[in-house]
């Protein structure tokens, strides 16, 4: 994908900082410079972190927008971006709820079993603005809702109940030194062959 060699990796919020247990601002501006570099900066970041998607409020930035470049569980890759997205509520008959591990780039090191929807529809808008709906099932479904949710102001560790919250901190924590030094290498690499 050309916007991960464009862009930049940018440093990834963690859990704790304030941004991420917000809701985002609409985007209201769209087709700008600042936008473009953003959703390419954003991009670069979730390559170097090995992510499958990763949300504005992930590396600072207050806005409904995440990207995704990842692949299923069917080996189809999926790549793009989203402004402004809205979750279809399906009826129960249309999808069955899944219990996954979940993992995240703003929890860096734990999975966690967290229940969703196997099938998800996003409404939104692309960066010029023009409305987008984007179907997803398995894995590439709840990398659509967990995304979505970051932009809500929610982790999935708020979807875990208390103890499997704490528990997934403390593994955080103890591998916390280790995610970072692998994500600054990628970046290293990254960066001396752009």
């Amino acid at each position: 994908m050309s916007e991960i060699h464009r862009g930049a990796p940018r440093r990834i919020t963690v859990v704790g900082e304030e941004i991420l247990t917000r809701r985002c601002r609409e985007a209201t501006e769209f087709g700008t410079p600042e936008l473009t570099r953003l959703i390419e900066d954003m991009f670069a970041t979730n390559h170097v972190a090995e992510g499958a998607a990763i949300a504005a409020n992930q590396v600072g930035v207050d806005l409904q927008l995440f990207v995704w470049d990842m692949r299923d569980e069917w080996g189809t890759r999926h790549t793009g971006h989203i402004l402004n997205p809205v979750l279809d509520d399906l009826p129960a008959d249309q999808r069955t709820l899944l219990e996954e591990p979940e993992g995240c780039l703003s929890v860096p090191g734990p999975y966690r079993v967290v229940a969703r929807p196997d099938r998800a529809v996003v409404r939104g808008q692309d960066q010029h603005g023009n409305p987008i709906v984007v179907e997803g099932r398995g894995y590439f479904a709840r990398c659509l809702q967990h995304e979505t949710d970051h932009l809500h102001g929610r982790l999935y560790l708020d979807r875990l109940t208390q103890r499997e919250r704490k528990s997934a901190l403390r593994e955080m924590a103890a591998s916390h030194d280790e995610v970072f030094a692998r994500r600054a290498a990628r970046s290293s690499s990254a960066a001396s062959s752009s």
